[in-house]
């Protein structure tokens, strides 16, 4: 090797799990290094929304909204069932608040709790909100020469694909409620007289997301003196004695060899885009559908299993429909518009077989559950209305008239359908006209009444959250029925993958009998998700991201062991 490096702590990878442990553990005295694969540092986790499930925060508590660990556990273990050990939930449950409290007073890192709705409000120990927090916004300035070595955010967590927004706002502006236009008013008018920052580049000033979160981490890692190498990609692991004791790591071309006294943490994401290992272990169909960042090819389950390490739940992902344009290189989730009057979700026989407003994690999942010989909904179609187009966003096409239709970004337009009859369209989609006309006759006569017995949409809260307020009885349902009509394909995308190597409740890397691997931690989409196959809430992927890589940083430096 032409070069050696030796520290306490070896992270691979730089998202918000990654970055904790770096941060937690330089805090505990200890001497750390993170490497990243990628030309810019953050991963997913800066492009995603930011948002952290955590119950029973000191915010939250402060709020008038305390929250109750029992209830909370129950709520995770009903939707998890054996799929993960009660142990693991409860080191999450019981240390979730405890690492936000502890970064929220150690580190730059700040959250709000938001009356976000958990996803599955039918199950008991659900709550309507405060479980969900926001990461507080940061100006980019702060972060100097880091703010272009950063991964940008995904173009869906923009508005115009520009403005930045918290979950509040993102909520008032894609539902266009009540107080939208001041709102978008006040945001593009702060964007476009920031002069000084327009000269610099085109993107906003003020973080929000996950730029914010991972800014923020950046920051705090910065104050310990923790050096961060990008293009660094993890070549091996290192073994002796059935320890691990570091990773092979090639820089500038080079491969560095580096020593890890106390650990290595394997925070480097899943295998989103890696096509191989898609069709070897996701539920099929399955193509490039990924809205994770593109370095996301599983290089820690290969490094993982390489050493012996067990896996679980590699057939699972974070899902969500979604919908790929030409010249982007990951899905756009559709985490809002399923929810909207005046739309549906039909597979390939013209017919509806899902609630549209369940969470994005269900409604990906139920793609892949209903696909059928007989109605294949891979991909399916999403269907809406001369309504629909002129009040809300779909992706890069702005509200706008029918008239407007040739102002559609190009790439929108090569996916888009459209025609003046509902028969029509039934033809531009190659679906059966009879079949799809009955279908949205039978939902226009539901929407009618605001009700929807076959498939229930609407009835919880988390779907009426990102329903149009204006719209009643019931704010996700309206007829179809203005035409033009128009319809996009769309596919069972994911965040990313969450099956990857065993972990224990300190994120230990278990081999394949169960034993721990001294020295191996793994965190995030490296490992077998703590949530199993279900996604409990907004957040439910970064915040036991965070937690474990807290747990881990300890454990590793053996803070209070």
């Amino acid at each position: 090797m032409a070069a050696n490096e030796e520290v306490d702590l070896l992270v691979i990878g730089s998202g918000a799990g990654g970055l904790t442990a770096a941060f937690t553990a330089a805090d505990a005295g200890a001497s750390v290094l993170v490497v990243e694969k990628a030309a810019k540092f953050g991963g997913t986790s800066a492009t995603s929304g930011g948002g952290i499930w955590i119950p029973n925060s000191d915010d939250a508590r402060a709020k008038g909204h305390a929250d109750d660990p029992g209830e909370a556990f129950g709520y995770i273990k009903a939707l998890i069932g054996d799929d993960v050990p009660d142990a693991k939930l409860h080191a999450y449950i019981d240390n979730a608040h405890r690492m936000l409290s502890y970064l929220e007073q150690k580190s730059e890192v700040h959250y709000t709790a938001y009356a976000y709705a958990d996803y599955h409000m039918d199950v008991a120990g659900a709550r309507g909100g405060w479980r969900t927090h926001d990461p507080i916004p940061l100006m980019a300035d702060r972060l100097g020469k880091d703010f272009e070595r950063m991964e940008p955010p995904h173009t869906l967590t923009l508005t115009f694909g520009r403005f930045t927004w918290t979950m509040e706002e993102a909520k008032l502006l894609l539902t266009m409620s009540p107080g939208a236009k001041s709102l978008l008013f006040k945001l593009m008018t702060r964007y476009i007289f920031d002069i000084p920052w327009r000269f610099k580049t085109k993107r906003s000033r003020r973080l929000t997301g996950g730029n914010a979160l991972i800014g923020r981490l950046k920051l705090s890692l910065d104050q310990k003196g923790v050096p961060l190498w990008l293009n660094a990609p993890m070549v091996e692991l290192l073994r002796e004695n059935g320890r691990i004791t570091g990773a092979i790591v090639e820089r500038d071309g080079q491969k560095v060899t580096v020593r890890a006294r106390k650990g290595v943490v394997l925070a480097s994401g899943g295998f989103d885009h890696n096509l191989a290992l898609r069709q070897k272990y996701l539920p099929g169909p399955t193509g490039d559908w990924s809205a994770g960042v593109p370095t996301n090819t599983g290089d820690a389950l290969a490094a993982g299993t390489a050493v012996g390490a067990g896996t679980d739940l590699l057939d699972s992902a974070w899902w969500g429909p979604g919908f790929m344009l030409e010249g982007e290189d990951r899905a756009r989730i559709m985490f809002v518009e399923r929810a909207l009057p005046s739309s549906i979700i039909v597979n390939q026989a013209g017919k509806r077989y899902m609630n549209e407003a369940a969470s994005y994690h269900v409604a990906g999942g139920e793609m892949h559950r209903a696909n059928s010989p007989e109605g294949p909904t891979v991909p399916s179609w999403f269907v809406f209305d001369a309504r629909y187009r002129g009040k809300y966003m779909l992706g890069p096409m702005m509200a706008g008239k029918p008239s407007a239709d040739k102002r559609i970004p190009a790439a929108m337009r090569k996916i888009l359908r459209k025609s003046d009859t509902i028969e029509g369209l039934a033809r531009e989609m190659g679906v059966d006209p009879a079949a799809f006309s009955a279908a949205v006759a039978r939902f226009n006569g539901f929407a009618v009444k605001g009700e929807d017995p076959d498939f229930h949409r609407g009835v919880s809260a988390y779907d009426r959250h990102y329903g149009d307020a204006s719209v009643s009885p019931n704010p996700t349902l309206a007829p179809i029925e203005q035409g033009p009509f128009y319809a996009i394909p769309i596919y069972p995308c994911d965040l990313g993958t969450n099956g990857g190597l065993s972990t224990d409740a300190n994120a230990r890397v278990l081999d394949t009998e169960g034993r721990p691997i001294d020295g191996l931690y793994a965190i995030g989409n490296a490992s077998a998700a703590a949530m199993g196959r279900t996604y409990p809430g907004a957040g439910a992927t970064l915040g036991p991201a965070m937690t474990f890589g807290w747990l881990a940083a300890r454990h590793a430096t053996r803070v209070n062991q």
